[in-house]
């Protein structure tokens, strides 16, 4: 089972915004400089990059999302408390 996994996010405050974001990924542009561009994270500096964290880490929806996640499989958005993310998984163990 997986314990702990490495992923990236962009987050942005609507929907639509995510949903842009997500068809530009979709015609292959870069998950971290879209990430740069447009999350409003801190990780934003990183490319998006949240680095390693296990389970109970993060709020729930965003935990549950990123470890259905397959490597380099990137997610629909996803609503938290703090806005609607795009998750990308880097990497698990």
């Amino acid at each position: 089972m997986v314990q702990e996994v490495r992923a990236s996010h962009i987050l942005v405050k609507t929907e639509e915004k995510a949903k842009e974001i997500l068809g530009k990924l979709r015609l292959g542009e870069s998950f971290e400089k879209l990430a740069t561009e447009n999350s409003i994270c801190p990780s934003s500096k990183r490319g998006g990059d949240l680095g390693w964290f296990g389970r109970q880490k993060m709020v729930r929806e965003f935990e549950q999302a990123a470890f259905a996640l397959k490597k380099g499989e990137i997610s629909a958005p996803v609503k938290t408390q703090f806005g609607w993310h795009i998750i990308k998984l880097i990497d698990a163990k």
